[in-house]
């Protein structure tokens, strides 16, 4: 973006193309919505791609609770230029390269300031209000004036968003913008945050991971850079597991196919005693305890990173806590996006970390049903969708 065009849209509401969720499930529809100016505290920010995360698709197919917010614009993994900031912005300017993320970084709060979480004290993670952090109102607009709610404070799925400047973090122009698009959500919640911040896997252990999709396979992925011995993925089916070999996976197992024994028996043979480290990376409750229980008695630590939207309880014996057992749960692996993020990008430059893998598609912003549809089919890691030129 040239200097000259930001100047002529600062200040000034913005007409520019969405894809809109009007109903749970129903086919996103392109539309041209206003896009009013950022407020203090907040950036503008010109969408130059974006990716779809499966989370975007569980609140596109919500109906019920404070989550179901219709009509909104979906998105929270993307890349883009800022167009321009609002009163007080001052860590980022005009034509800065930044990723908007939905793990606010507020750096004032004792949590923020905290090395041991990336819980914000002062703004919510993952906030499905619907508005923007500050004052709960939205910056969208349809062209019959009807509101347009936010989702998980990014709402990328827009030519031009606005975003708090807490969850906005600024990269450098080296790292190509397809690859940093990876880096707002998924792959760093499951290669530097679940395996090495949260876990803290060390060389030589045992790790199972429930789920194969984008977020498991980060896992498998940041495993392995930690140098696990044996890296056994948990999955219905079983293509997942010539994938993930890419990603670092050295055994398999299918639930389906265990019969009386079970996952957790199977995983306990195969791990003599039970996995070092268990990630839950689907978001079933019932999945969670079966991590639990592949977990091995004295040290065994389970990391719950998939979200679980059905309201059903984790039950799990308290006799096997105190037999040394842990589970711990993590949003965006324990990053605190506006140092972590950078961390990453530097592995991916010195290429210690390969982020071409997760991309499996590529589509224009037109057809961004596609996504959809690829995600359903368990077809795609990853699908970038690039804004039209």
């Amino acid at each position: 973006m040239e200097h000259g065009e930001a100047a002529a849209t600062t200040g000034k509401v913005i007409k520019c193309k969405a894809a809109i969720s009007r109903a749970p499930g129903e086919p996103l529809v392109i539309e041209e919505i206003q896009v009013d100016p950022p407020k203090a505290w907040e950036v503008r920010i010109r969408i130059l791609c974006t990716s779809l995360c499966h989370s975007d698709v569980t609140f596109w197919k919500m109906k019920a609770g404070p989550g179901a917010a219709f009509p909104r614009v979906l998105g929270h993994e993307a890349v883009g230029i800022v167009e321009s900031v609002g009163e007080h912005v001052e860590e980022v300017k005009e034509g800065d390269i930044v990723l908007p993320v939905f793990c606010p970084d507020c750096g004032e709060c004792r949590g923020c300031k905290a090395a041991k979480s990336n819980i914000c004290s002062k703004f919510t993670c993952g906030s499905v209000s619907g508005g923007m952090p500050r004052d709960e109102t939205s910056r969208f607009r349809d062209m019959n004036g009807q509101v347009l709610h936010h989702c998980l404070s990014v709402s990328s799925f827009t030519e031009y968003t606005v975003v708090d400047i807490a969850h906005v973090v600024k990269i450098g122009r080296e790292i190509p913008v397809d690859k940093a698009c990876l880096l707002s959500c998924g792959v760093s919640t499951g290669v530097v945050g679940s395996a090495w911040k949260v876990a803290q896997v060390e060389e030589g252990s045992t790790v199972a991971i429930f789920g194969l999709g984008a977020v498991g396979l980060a896992v498998a992925a940041g495993a392995r850079m930690q140098g696990a011995s044996k890296i056994i993925g948990v999955d219905l089916n079983p293509d997942k597991f010539e994938i993930g070999k890419k990603f670092g996976l050295t055994d398999f197992v299918d639930p389906s196919t265990c019969g009386e024994k079970g996952v957790s028996e199977v995983i306990k043979e195969m791990t003599e005693g039970g996995a070092d480290y268990c990630f839950e990376c689907i978001g079933l409750a019932s999945l969670m305890t079966d991590a639990f229980n592949s977990s091995r008695e004295g040290w065994g630590k389970t990391v719950i990173v998939g979200v679980e939207m059905h309201g059903s309880p984790v039950c799990l014996n308290p006799y096997e806590i105190l037999r040394g057992r842990s589970v711990m749960g993590t949003l965006f692996g324990g990053l605190k996006p506006k140092s972590d993020v950078s961390i990453l990008a530097k592995k991916y430059l010195d290429k210690e970390l390969d982020l071409d893998q997760f991309i499996t598609h590529q589509v224009s912003f037109n057809d961004i049903n596609i996504a959809f549809d690829l995600l359903l089919q368990g077809k795609s890691l990853r699908c970038l969708i690039w804004m039209d030129k």
